[in-house]
Order: structure tokens, then C-alpha cells, then sequence
């Protein structure tokens, strides 16, 4: 996934009990690729699923996050926020 630059980000289905396939790609992928969103207005995350989704439920995402890979949710704060930085700040 490094030589292609390619950057995985998971948002609110990645809760969802029956996501299994894509929680084994959260599970598994590089930390150094992860980012995480919010998917707002749609898709809440459970907890909050069947609410309007907004962006303050994005910590829900990170935590599932953070159990699948056995991490910290500050281990997956640091690790997302240093990857949105990376990203924001690469040139086309």
C-alpha cells in the first residue's frame, strides 16, 4: 500500500456488527495509512445509529477503531491526526 500512496478511511459502518470484512481491513492496515471520518449527516455510528450522524460521533468510529487493533483511542487520535496532516499537506 506505501508505494501507491493509497490512504484507508473508515467512517461509521465500520461499526456495524455485520462489517466484518471491512473491520478486518481496519484491523490490518498500516497505522501510518488510517484515517478516520464522519460520514455526517449518514451513516451514525453505532452507538448512535438511527440518529442523524454528525461529526462529534467520529470518536465512536476511532474507539471501534482502536479495539479492533488492540490500541489505545489516544494511539488511534495521534496516529489519524498525524496521517490528516500528511495528507492535507501533500502537493499536486
Amino acid at each position: 500500500m506505501h508505494r501507491a500512496g493509497i490512504y484507508l478511511s473508515f467512517g461509521g459502518i465500520v461499526t456495524f456488527p455485520k462489517a466484518l470484512e471491512l473491520q478486518e481491513a481496519a484491523r490490518t492496515a498500516p497505522a501510518d495509512r488510517i484515517l478516520v471520518e464522519t460520514d455526517a449527516p449518514y451513516l451514525a455510528p453505532v452507538p448512535r445509529r438511527g440518529k442523524r450522524n454528525e461529526p462529534a460521533f467520529v470518536v465512536e468510529t476511532a474507539r471501534k477503531l482502536a479495539g479492533l487493533r488492540g490500541e489505545t483511542l489516544e494511539t488511534i487520535a495521534a496516529a489519524t491526526t498525524a496521517n490528516f496532516r500528511r495528507v492535507a499537506s501533500l502537493q499536486y
